[in-house]
C-alpha cells in the first residue's frame, strides 16, 4: 500500500501539469520537431568526411558554421516572434531550412562553409519556442514540471535524432539523409504552425504593453542564468567528446553509443526526480554540482561500465540544470520580450557547446583523456562560483526589502493606533 501511495506523490505535479490545456500536445510536438534539429549536426559532419574525403577538422568547422549561424539567430527570431507572433517566424525559418538542405547536397565545401552559417541563422528555433510557450501555458506552479518534461524529451531526442542519422548514412547515403533532415525540419515547421502554440498567456496578451527596453530586462540577474546555461551546456560538450576519446584510449571504443545512452538516461530521471521536488534547488546550485561531478569522471575511464558508474551523479543533474535555468528565464523576462530572452537562453547553450567540446579536445591533446572531463567540469564550476557574489547581494538585498516592508507595516499599524488611545486619556479641550 505505501509504494502506491508513494508513486502517487510522485506522480501527482506531473498528472497536474500535463492536465494544462495545450501542455500534452506542445510536449509531443516538440519531441518530434526536435528529432531532425539534432540530427543535422552528425548528418552534415558525416556528408564532409565521407562525401568530401575531408577530415574532421573541416567537418567540424562547418558544424561550427552553422553554430555561429544558430548563436546569433536565436534571439534575433525571438525578437521576430514577440513583435511579429510566432507564424511569421515559422514560414520564414521553414522555407530557409527547405532552401538550405535541398541545395546542401550539392554544394562544394567551400559554399557548403559559407551556407551553413546561413542556414544556423535562420534554423527553426524549436527550442526557444516550446520554452516560451511553456511559459504561457502552464502557471508559476506547475512550470517546473512542464519544463521538467520538456528537458526530459530533450533527451529523448538526443538519444533518437543522431542514431538515426548514423543508421540513414550507414545504411543509404549522406546525401539522402540530408534530404530527409530537410523534410524533417519542414514538417516540424509545418507542425508548429498548425499547433500554433501561445506565446503569452491571456492577460498577457489582451495587456498588450509595450516591449521593454533591453537595458531594462537584460539585468545582472538574467546575465547571472545565462552565464549558468553556458557552465552547463559547456560541462556536456566537454564531457561528450571526453567519454570517445576515454573509450577510445582504453581501446573500448565500440561501448561509446552505450554509455551515452546510459548518460541520457541518467539525465532522463534525474529530469523526473527534479519535478516531483516539492521544494527545487536554485539553477547555481544544480549547475555548480553538475561541474563538481563532472571533475573526476575520468577516472572511471578504464572500463566502460566503470564509466557509466562515474557519470552516475553528472548525468543525473543535466535535464534538472537546463530545466531550472530556462524556468528562472521565463520567469525573470517580462513577457513582452520573452522570446528574445528565450532565444538568449538558446544562443548560451549553443555557446556553451561550441566551447566545451574544442576546450575538452585541447587538453586532451596535451594531456590525457581523463583531464578533458576535469577542465570542463572545472570551468563550469569556476563560472557558477563567479555567479555566486551576485546571487547572494540579490538574496541580501531581498531579504532587507521584505524587513524594510514587514517593519513600515508595523509603524503604520502603530501610528494607526495611537490617536484612538491618545483621545480616550487626553483631558477635553478648553
Amino acid at each position: 500500500m505505501l509504494p502506491e501511495v508513494r508513486t502517487r506523490m510522485t506522480l501527482t505535479p506531473y498528472r497536474q501539469a500535463l492536465a494544462l490545456p495545450g501542455i500534452r500536445s506542445l510536449l509531443v510536438v516538440a519531441m518530434l520537431a526536435r528529432v531532425p534539429v539534432t540530427a543535422a549536426s552528425v548528418t552534415l559532419t558525416l556528408h564532409v568526411v565521407l562525401d568530401f574525403g575531408r577530415g574532421y577538422a573541416a567537418a567540424g568547422l562547418v558544424g561550427a558554421a552553422m553554430t555561429v549561424g544558430a548563436a546569433f539567430g536565436a534571439p534575433l527570431l525571438g525578437r521576430l516572434v514577440d513583435r511579429r507572433g510566432l507564424r511569421p517566424m515559422i514560414v520564414l525559418t521553414t522555407i530557409a531550412s527547405a532552401l538550405f538542405w535541398a541545395a546542401a547536397p550539392t554544394l562544394p565545401y567551400p559554399a557548403l562553409l559559407v551556407a551553413s552559417v546561413l542556414g544556423g541563422l535562420l534554423t527553426l528555433p524549436v527550442f526557444s519556442v516550446v520554452r516560451q510557450s511553456i511559459a504561457a501555458l502552464a502557471p508559476e506552479e506547475h512550470r517546473r514540471q512542464a519544463y521538467a518534461l520538456d528537458s526530459m524529451s530533450v533527451e529523448l531526442s538526443f538519444m533518437t535524432g543522431p542514431a538515426i542519422a548514423v543508421l540513414m548514412v550507414t545504411a543509404v547515403s549522406a546525401r539522402t539523409t540530408m534530404v530527409v533532415v530537410g523534410l524533417g525540419l519542414v514538417l516540424s515547421g509545418l507542425a508548429l504552425f498548425m499547433l500554433n502554440p501561445p506565446i503569452r498567456t491571456s492577460a498577457e496578451s489582451t495587456s498588450r504593453t509595450a516591449p521593454v527596453p533591453r537595458r531594462q530586462w537584460l539585468t545582472p540577474q538574467l546575465i547571472g542564468v545565462l552565464a549558468l546555461v553556458v557552465a552547463t551546456s559547456l560541462a556536456l560538450g566537454g564531457t561528450d567528446v571526453a567519454v570517445v576519446a576515454v573509450l577510445r584510449d582504453a581501446g573500448q571504443i565500440s561501448w561509446t553509443g552505450a554509455v551515452l545512452a546510459v548518460w541520457g538516461a541518467y539525465s532522463l530521471v534525474g529530469g523526473f526526480a527534479y519535478g516531483a521536488m516539492s521544494r527545487p534547488l536554485s539553477p547555481l546550485i544544480l549547475v555548480a554540482l553538475l561541474g563538481i561531478f563532472t571533475i573526476p569522471v575520468g577516472l572511471g575511464g578504464g572500463q566502460w561500465w566503470l564509466l557509466c558508474l562515474a557519470l552516475i551523479p553528472a548525468g543525473a543533474l543535466c535535464a534538472p540544470a537546463l530545466a531550472a535555468t530556462a524556468d528562472a528565464v521565463s520567469r525573470l523576462a517580462p513577457a513582452s520580450v520573452r522570446g528574445e530572452a528565450m532565444g538568449l537562453h538558446g544562443s548560451a547553450l549553443t555557446v556553451g557547446v561550441a566551447l566545451g567540446a574544442p576546450l575538452a579536445g585541447a587538453v586532451m591533446d596535451a594531456t590525457t583523456p581523463a583531464w578533458g572531463f576535469a577542465a570542463t567540469g572545472l570551468l563550469g564550476t569556476l563560472v557558477a562560483l563567479a555567479v555566486l557574489p551576485s546571487e547572494l547581494r540579490r538574496r541580501r538585498s531581498t531579504a532587507a526589502g521584505s524587513a524594510a516592508t514587514g517593519s513600515a507595516g508595523d509603524a503604520e499599524s502603530a501610528a494607526a493606533r495611537v490617536p484612538v488611545s491618545a483621545a480616550s486619556v487626553a483631558p477635553p479641550a478648553p
